[in-house]
């Protein structure tokens, strides 16, 4: 009986060395991992000096737009100029039809002829003087009247420019509302951008800008801010700048959609590379995992402009710092790393 229960020991003490051993094991692996620290890679940051520019979009528009029509409903006799047209200042754009015209010359003259009469009268005395002033200003007001339809009897351009727009044809009665030509100067063009109000104090007339338009590709045109409107908008923040393109061949449309680069200067800014950067998710923050004596701390950083594979830093960093550019996945802040190279 004896020797039947140690046998059956004998199973017992062995399963139980093997689970101390077992335990002790994973005791082993743990205290492993817990020493291992996470191995990353560093860049040293410095400052450079960066251009600040900032970039806008606009619809480019013409310097000038004139609508031109008579001032009173009256028929076309004939149209001299169509759309696409380039027109001169005082160049004859339509013939109205003159019969108003002939009956206020004729009103007119026999004012003028009544008023001579009175005229004779009254130097000796033969009509009163309330009398004379009378004739006098009803010849001032037909004058007045004939010369009105005179001007609106021929439609003249008043600018150099571009017919853009003909909506009536020879034979056409012109009704109030729509104009009969629209004459646009294009040389030069115009853009209209809002800018932030933090740049209100940098923005100045006759700063020169580059302009590119889609339809060109990336060629370059050369602008100018020519007017800094004076107010800021309450609601947007923004205050409107007017860019004018000289255009002198033509090239650039009202309608083209531009981009508008603004270059305020150059200014010395931390440069990271873009593997620096961590984005916190649900977020639009930027942060950066910054090494100092074998631990890492997550800074919060404001991001410039793009370099290539570089951002400026507006905040965040300081020159001379060293950036983690791998493993930021497995970092938290705080926490001791190992650098490797």
């Amino acid at each position: 009986m004896k020797t039947s229960k140690m046998l059956y020991r004998i199973p017992v003490i062995t399963m139980a060395a093997l689970l101390l051993v077992s335990c002790n094991s994973e005791k082993k692996d743990q205290t492993t991992t817990q020493d291992q620290k996470v191995q990353v890679k560093v860049e040293t940051v410095t400052s450079q000096d960066v251009e600040q520019t900032s970039e806008f979009t606009a619809t480019v528009e013409a310097s000038v737009t004139n609508k031109i029509a008579p001032q009173m409903a009256v028929r076309i006799d004939k149209v001299f100029a169509e759309v696409g047209d380039k027109v001169r200042k005082g160049q004859k754009l339509a013939q109205m039809d003159q019969s108003n015209l002939m009956q206020s010359k004729v009103q007119m003259e026999n004012i003028e002829a009544e008023f001579k009469r009175l005229d004779e009268l009254y130097k000796i005395g033969g009509v009163s003087k309330s009398q004379w002033e009378a004739q006098k200003t009803s010849l001032e007001i037909a004058k007045t009247s004939y010369h009105n339809l005179s001007e609106n009897t021929q439609l003249i351009s008043p600018i150099n420019g571009v017919v853009t727009a003909r909506n009536y044809d020879s034979g056409d009665m012109f009704s109030m509302g729509t104009p009969i030509f629209v004459v646009e100067e294009i040389r030069p063009v115009k853009l209209l951008v809002n800018i932030s109000e933090t740049l209100f104090t940098q923005v100045k007339k006759g700063m020169p800008v580059d302009v590119k338009l889609d339809v060109y590709g990336d060629e370059t045109f050369a602008g100018k801010v020519s007017l800094v409107y004076p107010s800021i908008d309450s609601q947007t923040r923004t205050f409107p700048v007017e860019i004018t393109v000289a255009n002198n061949d033509e090239r650039v449309r009202p309608g083209m959609f531009a981009r508008i680069t603004i270059n305020f200067g150059v200014k010395q800014n931390v440069v990271v590379p873009d593997l620096a950067i961590v984005k916190q998710s649900g977020s639009g923050d930027r942060y950066i995992y910054v090494y100092k004596d074998g631990k890492v701390s997550y800074n919060k950083v404001e991001l410039g402009r793009r370099m290539g594979d570089k951002y400026e830093l507006i905040s965040g960093v300081e020159n001379g710092d060293q950036v983690v550019v791998t493993g930021q996945s497995r970092l938290n802040d705080g926490m001791e790393v190992e650098i490797v190279k």
